[in-house]
């Protein structure tokens, strides 16, 4: 039985790409990007601080570092908590000896409930990405688009009126999104998203309404993916950032600038015994000449303006 002719007519079909969100491309053969200082490296540092509620619904999946006992899972709950109450200022402490310039991609309900904590993040002259509003607050296909913008909209909101800034970068929980999530971003204000895992520089974004940039978070060069994912040591996690490093700067000597994006989670990376092995791994690579530490949007803007 032969195929139905439709069946032949694919009308994506083009060079390498299948939708119209972005570009195909090489990285290896894009203009080269120069950075602040002539820089060859840009280091985007980023902290996540998350909000589990301790009676999540999960809906529609649970997000990595959520709750894991039957209910009341006091054990997972606290464990997350003192990422926010204690780990996350052995972080900031190590950021100020090092010169770190950090970007935080907080949840809005952390703010809500710890604005001390998000107005720290300003004093010290930090970013604050918005991480929608909690870990149970996920986006996904199924969702209204009136539900889903009202949750992006109060998310921002929170942030902007607990710091008096308003956050340019998005974020969404666990990175979950509905096809709409793009749109949606863009139409509430944000210039740039950290959802799409699938570059290391930035690219242009398209949005039914205009442009969005989409930047390069790894989430594969984090301290949860690596030792609680991979159940790697933490030796073993500052060793493959190194390497990550080196191979970066190597290839910026003949394409251009790079960004190192490195994610750290304080319940993870804040506790005593990993705090030293954090700060000499990060110590290692401001030490190098050529690094320019910064923030999500102070890359963004480096790159729009080129």
């Amino acid at each position: 039985m032969a195929l139905p002719e439709e069946y032949l007519q694919y009308p994506h079909r083009r060079h390498a790409m299948d939708h119209h969100r972005y570009r195909w491309s090489n990285l290896f053969e894009r203009p080269a990007v120069r950075w602040k200082n002539d820089a060859r490296i840009a280091l985007w540092v980023t902290v996540v601080s998350e909000f589990f509620p301790l009676n999540q619904q999960g809906k529609p999946f649970k997000p990595p570092g959520g709750m894991v006992t039957p209910y009341p899972d006091f054990r997972h709950y606290s464990s997350r908590d003192y990422g926010n109450r204690v780990g996350i200022f052995r972080l900031f402490k190590v950021f100020e000896r090092l010169g770190i310039k950090a970007t935080v991609a907080m949840n809005a309900a952390v703010a809500e409930r710890y604005p001390f904590l998000a107005r720290q993040v300003i004093d010290r002259g930090y970013e604050i990405i918005c991480h929608g509003y909690d870990m149970d607050s996920l986006h996904y296909s199924g969702m209204s688009e009136e539900e889903e913008r009202t949750l992006i909209a109060k998310s921002r909101q929170i942030i902007s009126q607990v710091t008096g800034i308003i956050p340019q970068g998005w974020l969404s929980p666990a990175s979950s999104e509905s096809f709409l999530t793009p749109d949606l971003v863009q139409e509430e204000g944000f210039t740039y998203f950290c959802d799409w895992a699938n570059d290391e520089m930035p690219y242009e974004f398209t949005t039914r309404k205009g442009k969005l940039l989409a930047m390069p978070y790894s989430e594969e060069i984090s301290d949860r993916q690596i030792i609680f994912g991979y159940h790697h040591t933490e030796e073993q996690f500052a060793e493959q950032v190194k390497d990550q490093f080196h191979v970066l700067l190597a290839e910026s000597n003949r394409y251009g600038g790079r960004i190192l994006s490195i994610v750290l989670y304080p319940y993870i990376s804040g506790l005593p015994y990993r705090i030293d092995i954090v700060e000499n791994m990060l110590r290692y690579i401001v030490q190098r000449p050529g690094v320019w530490s910064a923030t999500a949007s102070e890359i963004a803007h480096c790159f729009m303006n080129q």
